[in-house]
């Protein structure tokens, strides 16, 4: 008899912990598969510090192939479940498809960034939502201050020195934080014209920071948040968001290459794709996690509406600390619907909150003890270490070295601006040439909350009515980069335009023999498509190609461009709200 066949979805806090459960629960029982688009389970909560470079990427990242030994680790994104033929299809890093049958499936597929109609905010804003996002914001902020110290004007160096971020959660609130540490130690270093520093604004239109914790915890963020030199504005987020700047609900507008969006999330799209009951985008579950008709089918963590048993009538939060709970009762249940152990519903009280500050300031209140400065500094690190499922020692000592030697600013390049869109369903991937983005783009703008194609793109009528604003602080407890396809369309575009009218730059057709095909005269030659080889473009049937060869004279196309050298894309491009000086980002 063949044994039963489990599909994790999706390796977060909730489908890491039903892997590490079930593992130990089935101890060979079951074969137990865990598909994934990375090989490692990533903690969240510490991703603030990878941004600010206190810790090393590594350093939040866990191998799921050494801590889930009896796992098998697929690597892929699930594109579609047929829940009749109980079957998951997935497409691996290569594009690649695949697909996995299962016996029992649990999907705890996550969330991405929250998407809004706001004008401009899906081509100039920053997210935070995976590992590829926290590296770029790092080598930005550096670059950033690195320039507006070389600026030969004020007005440059202050729109290069500010940083906004929206949303006042606990994503937004620890970006903060600890940005406002960073940007202040480089400028030690990068001295910036008399009397000016990096300035800091964080928004959201809620009352408070923090609101989705109590009062204690609020005052002790915004407090130290003010005394570092962080301008905090509540009630007040983005209007408009433009590559000089953006336009605040209160009428000011701030100059500023930084717009990071931590907004909140939404659960991710594949949730949506099944067709089932939902709940706000989430699929709702009974107590059990279970989705009711479909008792093969576990969800928990934030792609999962469960029951909160202790606030009746209301649905728990998208928090980590909920998430990893959730994936250890999925795994008794999923063992239990085999056979094994009793079932159990989730119940879940909380045991308090920490919120990191930077340096050894915090907020906690553990088991309901309001906390700060150094005693709260203590109890979130401690936390941390103890929840983290590995790397501890790592970590520890990253944070050692930290506190007696200056933090290592520099650039390394690794993350391009349009390899990190904001507008995807999958943050924990940066994009690269080559890999299919078929999901990215037919899913991202689905969901609620969710900006369409209309409101995001470039092209918006100005007589359409402007969007509303938004700084709604995210739920997620421990939690610049826009849509790339069309910037770099135009771009490549660009590029192409300026090597045809720029003498200096016009390559002799004899320099270059074996780049180039023999010149065709006939007026019927093909025109080149850029789009369909431009990394993270749109398909090549939404974007003109070049003026066909009838419409000048045959032998200019070849004389100055090497034959179909407009479909490549030499390299990374320029952000379009980029300055020419900033370089590459």
């Amino acid at each position: 008899m063949s044994r039963p066949r489990i599909v994790i979805v999706g390796a977060g806090f909730a489908g890491y912990r039903t892997a590490k459960e079930l593992s130990r629960k089935a101890r060979g029982k079951a074969d137990i598969t865990l598909l994934n688009p990375t090989d490692y389970f990533l903690y969240l909560p510490l991703l603030p510090q990878v941004a600010a470079g206190l810790l090393e990427p590594r350093r939040v990242t866990v191998s799921l192939s050494v801590t889930l030994p009896q796992v098998r680790l697929v690597l892929g994104e699930a594109d579609g479940i047929d829940l009749d033929a109980r079957t998951v299809h997935y497409t691996d890093p290569e594009g690649s498809g695949g697909t996995l049958g299962y016996d029992r499936l649990v999907l705890a597929a996550g969330s991405v960034n929250k998407l809004l109609p706001i004008p401009g905010v899906a081509e100039h804003a920053h997210g935070f939502r995976g590992l590829p996002e926290a590296l770029y914001l790092r080598d930005h902020v550096t670059r950033q201050v690195e320039l507006a110290a070389a600026a030969d004007d004020a007005a440059t160096c202050a729109a290069r020195c500010t940083f906004v971020v929206v949303g006042a959660g606990y994503t937004g609130t620890e970006v903060a934080a600890h940005g406002q540490l960073f940007t202040d130690a480089q400028v030690r270093r990068h001295p910036l014209r008399k009397g000016m520093r990096p300035r800091w604004l964080l928004l959201d239109i809620a009352e408070r920071v923090l609101p989705e914790l109590d009062v204690h915890l609020s005052r002790t963020a915004d407090r130290t948040l003010r005394e570092r030199g962080v301008e905090v504005r509540m009630g007040t987020s983005v209007k408009e968001a433009t590559p000089d700047g953006v336009l605040l609900t209160d009428g000011e507008f701030v100059e500023t290459r930084s717009l990071v969006w931590c907004v909140g999330v939404r659960p991710d799209p594949l949730a949506e794709s099944l067709g089932l009951p939902m709940e706000r985008g989430r699929l709702l579950v009974d107590p059990n996690l279970q989705v009711p008709g479909r008792p093969e089918v576990f969800a928990c963590g934030d792609a999962a509406a469960v029951p909160d048993l202790e606030n009746p009538g209301q649905f728990t939060p998208m928090t980590a600390q909920h998430a990893w709970r959730q994936g250890r009762t999925a795994a008794l249940n999923v063992a239990a619907s085999l056979g094994a152990g009793v079932r159990r519903p989730y119940e879940h009280r909380d045991l308090g909150f920490v919120v990191d500050l930077g340096g050894v300031k915090a907020a906690a209140n553990p088991l309901g003890v309001p906390l700060s400065g150094l005693a709260a500094g203590a109890v979130t690190r401690g936390y941390h270490l103890a929840a983290m499922p590995g790397n501890r020692v790592r970590v520890a000592a990253d944070w050692l070295l930290d506190a007696v030697l200056p933090r290592q600013a520099v650039q390394l390049g690794l993350v391009r601006s349009w390899s990190v869109p904001l507008d995807t369903a999958s943050p924990e991937l940066a994009r690269v040439p080559g890999r299919p983005q078929a999901r990215q783009e037919a899913d991202a703008r689905s969901g609620p909350g969710a900006a369409t194609e209309q409101e995001t793109r470039p092209g918006r009528k100005a007589t359409e009515p402007p969007a509303p604003a938004v700084g709604e602080a995210d739920a997620r407890e421990p939690t610049v980069v826009a849509s790339a396809g069309e910037a770099v369309i135009s771009e490549a575009k660009a590029r192409v335009a300026a090597e045809h009218e720029s003498p200096e730059r016009r390559v002799p057709v004899q320099e270059l023999p074996e780049r180039r095909g023999p010149v065709q005269k006939s007026p019927e030659r093909k025109a080149p498509e850029p789009a369909k080889n431009q990394p993270g473009g749109e398909p090549a049937k939404h974007q003109p190609g070049p003026e066909p060869a009838k419409s000048q004279p045959a032998p200019e196309p070849a004389k100055n461009q090497p034959d179909g050298e407009p479909a490549q894309c030499p390299g990374p491009v320029k952000r379009t709200d980029a300055d020419p000086a900033e370089g590459d980002s």
